[in-house]
């Protein structure tokens, strides 16, 4: 429900209308930093930890159209809305948006390149623009994140993870030995290496 003084929020078929119409607006992604259209209340739509897109607590079916939608997405202090040039609508996320569900290690300029590719089909490059980040989980070890735009992560599958772990090293940071990954020129330290060699 949009809240007194607000306007109410439009359905989903006519969001999506307002996207597809800021999609094609021009190439690439739609420039939903430059826009500031009025908050028009929040939309039943949830994203679940898992990368499934919600609406009305029915799972969107059509990966196009969970593309369209991710495209508009944005966060501002800490909470998500989709975003058109005429709207903005708040919406759930549980963990983060994006999961990473690919992998690939290629050779570039300044050294291996780890590339992720999205649950919705963006193909995003670990380097120190899009870091990698390492947090506690609750079922103990580590769940990794990478930065895919704006304040927008993906969370990196289990099968990932393992995979990251297993092409780790263990370098000096700040005068203490830390295992992490390289990528790009860059280095993402996940945990000290005496605690990961104890581990294993």
């Amino acid at each position: 429900m949009a809240k007194q003084g607000q306007e109410p929020v439009q359905d989903l078929d006519g969001l999506t209308a307002a996207a597809k119409g800021a999609a094609t607006a021009g190439k690439g992604l739609p420039p939903v930093h430059l826009w500031n259209p009025p908050f028009c209340g929040d939309l039943d739509m949830r994203i679940a930890a898992d990368g499934t897109w919600y609406y009305m607590g029915t799972p969107i079916g059509r990966p196009a159209l969970v593309r369209l939608f991710s495209t508009i997405l944005k966060r501002e202090e800490g909470k998500y809305f989709l975003v058109t040039p005429v709207e903005k609508v708040g919406i759930r996320v549980d963990d983060v948006p994006f999961l990473a569900v690919e992998m690939i290690k290629e050779p570039g300029e300044q050294g291996d390149c780890l590339r992720f590719r999205t649950n919705v089909d963006d193909w995003v490059v670990c380097d120190s623009a899009h870091p990698l980040r390492f947090e506690a989980s609750a079922e103990g070890g580590l769940t990794p994140y990478l930065h895919v735009r704006a304040d927008l992560w993906a969370k990196i599958t289990r099968a990932l993870y393992y995979d990251l772990v297993d092409i780790g090293e263990a370098r000096m940071v700040d005068g203490r030995e830390m295992f992490g990954v390289a990528s790009a020129g860059a280095f993402f330290a996940m945990a000290d290496a005496e605690e990961v060699r104890g581990a294993s």
